[in-house]
């Protein structure tokens, strides 16, 4: 998919593969990273439920990581098309805070 053609990411997609861009998690760990940063309680049928749909979409894959603690199931990693999805995403959010308009809703910071 090259980068820039796909629609805006749903923030549950968006939190999950920002917590797979620090590396393989389990579901678990990317439930917890993604209600860390985004202050929103994320369930398991929400994360679970976008990793199968990024996995069909081949944006994360197993990671084929064995843990010692069987309870915590599965890992993901991000793939390639993950990461261009997460960077073109970064630049969509990123244009949108430096628009004339939304600045003059939020002060600058000296």
């Amino acid at each position: 998919m090259p980068p820039g053609s796909h629609a805006p990411l749903t923030p549950p997609v968006f939190h999950v593969l920002l917590a797979l861009s620090d590396g393989p998690m389990h579901g678990y760990a990317i439930m917890q990273r993604a209600e860390e940063v985004s202050g929103q309680t994320m369930g398991p049928g929400t994360i679970y439920g976008s990793l199968r749909r990024l996995a069909e979409a081949g944006w994360v894959a197993e990671s084929g990581i064995e843990d010692d603690d069987a309870r915590r199931g599965r890992s993901f990693l991000l793939t390639e098309l993950g990461r261009a999805a997460l960077a073109d995403e970064a630049r969509r959010i990123t244009g949108l805070a430096r628009l004339d308009q939304v600045r003059q809703l939020v002060p600058e910071t000296p």
